[in-house]
């Protein structure tokens, strides 16, 4: 027997099986409801409104009994048993706005060569993929060579390109296009990493067609997915999109992922899943350049490990078993159309290497977009998000590590955790005498819920006013009515209900705070491990690196506050924004440094930390705001004494 559900506020239908969960009903509908835990009825995030029929379950400690009586359910719990209606609540909206702003000025990194004139004057600019003009000697009786062979050695001795090479269905077009062309024609050249590889001939068209040479580079995130269109002959940014990650549906981070990815077909929905996403933003992007599909000559794709092989449809259940093995970490160049992107079929895909199963190629194209590898100074990287990925080094040598940070800083595992959509609370502050909270949220919208950067802000005015002890809980003894107890569970209310766009007070939890502690203590003992096993100590550090969207937003002294970051020089901390992106971006424009990736690769030593004993001690020592051993946070510990006095 089918039931049909229909998922306002979006009226979309969908018929599905009896007993059908209410979940997979809105992942078959395209519709997306928050869901933290990837179904497993912990998270609490996946709360519906059911309007009309009846459902099997849906009901959990996780709903507060008001919840219950409005008629909300889990989702992930809920099994289809009739007709439904089911509203999606505001808190699951999907908002890119945020997505496509810059943020404010900081201080901002330097990229290498951020354009195209730097590589000129380096010698540098040849692009991975290159498009050069041809007039050839028209076929005659006194001239009767093969075609392919009059291709070949007009650019063998006119362009000085030598080791050519090129696949049968090419050939197969050859005689048509050059004829077609009046045997003037336009090569399409892919450029070996290797000095002594290959130079393959992918494409050939009619005419002069080498003033139309473009790249896309593409950013796969956990959570976001970001493309540019390059104008490969001026290196300039012809459009640019990001949209959220459409497998988040299955879970928000790479564990959950990889758990359902094992399960039937999950592997391929995944696949499928993001594809979407990319295609999506290229038809955007593609559109917004003015300019043509087969006009693109390469697209260059980085991400962590996890996400790479669910792009090519690579079993990762290995990246999460000892001894955490990736199938590979060095990809070969192949037809983008070959795995489902929606480019020409002569458009070659590049994909960033990486180094083991939690460090990727998202960290290694960060690295060379940050010139990391050929600085002076000690460098901390660090890409905070779900799966944070440190690296610590210099010209000389350079050690890495990820760490499971969970998805606080994504808005995760928080109650009231979203993204930084319209209506987050991303900034925070508290009158020390009244306990009364100023709040602001992105948009200036009414609040919905708290978003990662915001919750940190939040945290570390909370303790800086006593609010909250070192360990993340509650003083009992202020005398406030937002400091209450709600189902044995203890919170401070941010926004009484009137004043939300939710219909129910939006409070931070004890439980909400200890999971933001259990995420920077495993970013910050990440570093302290790694540079134990080096033998520096926090100390040594010259320069931070923040990369990622959520690194361009951290308000750095709340960060240092509550013992995220080192206590350091502010003036040593840069922002490098996007470095997954900025470094595809590097790699669309020359084929040069694309074989310094290799090397960069071959740098870096990579430490495990669950086989690295130090490391949970430092973590227990993190689980404190800012940490048990306040010597290192000398200027914190100053601070706060003096505001408690």
């Amino acid at each position: 027997m089918t039931y049909s559900v229909k998922f306002l506020p979006y009226d979309v239908k969908v018929d599905v099986k009896e007993n059908e969960s209410l979940i997979r009903a809105a992942m078959e509908a395209g519709v997306h409801i928050n869901a933290s835990c990837g179904g497993g009825g912990v998270c609490g995030k996946c709360r519906v409104l059911l309007e009309e029929g009846s459902i099997e379950g849906g009901v959990s400690e996780q709903l507060s009994k008001e919840d219950k009586e409005k008629g909300y359910r889990l989702a992930c719990l809920s099994e289809v048993t009739s007709d439904l209606k089911v509203r999606i609540p505001v808190e699951s909206e999907i908002d890119t706005s945020r997505l496509n702003l810059q943020a404010g000025a900081r201080h901002t990194a330097e990229v290498m060569y951020s354009n195209i004139d730097d590589l000129r004057e380096d010698g540098l600019f040849i692009p991975p993929v290159e498009q050069i003009y041809l007039e050839l000697d028209p076929a005659s009786k006194d001239d009767n060579k093969a075609d392919v062979a009059r291709i070949i050695s007009h650019l063998r001795f006119k362009h000085d390109e030598h080791r050519l090479s090129m696949q049968l269905n090419l050939i197969r077009k050859i005689p048509d296009i050059i004829r077609k062309g009046d045997f003037k024609v336009t090569a399409t050249i892919v450029r070996p990493v290797r000095k002594d590889g290959k130079n393959e001939i992918v494409n050939l068209e009619p005419f002069d067609t080498s003033d139309r040479n473009f790249a896309i580079a593409v950013d796969i995130g956990t959570t976001t997915v970001f493309g540019q269109v390059l104008d490969l002959h001026t290196g300039d940014i012809l459009a640019e999109h990001g949209e959220f990650n459409s497998q988040i549906s299955y879970g928000e981070d790479v564990i959950s992922r990889i758990i359902f990815a094992e399960k039937g077909d999950g592997l391929e929905i995944l696949q499928k899943r993001i594809l979407e996403t990319i295609n999506k933003i290229l038809e955007k992007i593609i559109k917004k350049a003015k300019i043509g599909r087969d006009e693109v000559t390469t697209i260059t794709l980085a991400g962590n490990s996890t996400m790479t092989q669910l792009l090519l449809r690579i079993d990762p259940k290995y990246i999460r078993r000892d001894p955490y093995v990736p199938a590979c970490t060095v990809y070969p160049p192949f037809p983008a159309s070959e795995i489902g992107i929606a480019l020409a079929d002569h458009t070659i895909a590049l994909i960033y290497p990486g180094v083991s199963s939690y460090v990727g190629g998202d960290i290694i194209a960060g690295v060379m977009a940050s010139g990391l590898y050929r600085s002076e100074e000690l460098t901390l990287y660090m890409d905070i998000g779900t799966n944070a990925e440190i690296v610590i080094g210099h010209k000389d040598w350079m050690v890495c590590t990820a760490a499971s940070a969970g998805p606080a800083f994504e808005g995760g595992g928080v109650k009231f955790g979203m993204r930084a959509a319209k209506g987050a609370i991303e900034d925070f502050a508290i009158n020390p005498e009244t306990l009364e909270p100023m709040i602001i949220t992105v948009g200036n919208k009414k609040a919905k819920g708290i978003c990662g950067s915001g919750l940190i802000t939040l945290v570390a005015k909370l303790l800086e006013t006593g609010v909250i002890d070192s360990r993340g809980k509650f003083d009992r003894s202020l005398e406030t009515p937002r400091i209450r107890q709600t189902d044995e569970i203890w919170e401070y209310v941010l926004v009484y209900e009137k004043d939300t766009a939710i219909e129910r007070d939006i409070t931070i939890t004890e439980p909400d705070i200890d999971n933001l502690i259990r995420a920077k203590g495993a970013m910050y003992s990440a570093a302290l491990t790694l540079l134990e096993e080096i033998g520096l100590n926090i100390k040594d550090i010259e320069r931070i690196i923040l990369a990622g969207g959520f690194g361009s937003y951290v308000d750095l002294e709340s960060a240092i506050t509550i013992g995220l970051l080192p206590e350091i020089d502010p003036e040593k901390v840069t922002y490098l924004g996007n470095g997954s992106l900025l470094g595809c971006k590097i790699n669309s424009l020359t084929n040069a440094l694309r074989r310094d990736v290799a090397k960069v690769v071959n740098m870096m030593t990579n430490f495990e930390l669950a086989s690295t004993h130090s490391y949970m001690d430092h973590y227990m020592g993190s689980l404190f705001l800012p940490h048990t051993e306040m010597n290192y946070f000398p200027k914190v510990k100053e601070r706060l004494e003096r505001l408690r006095k």
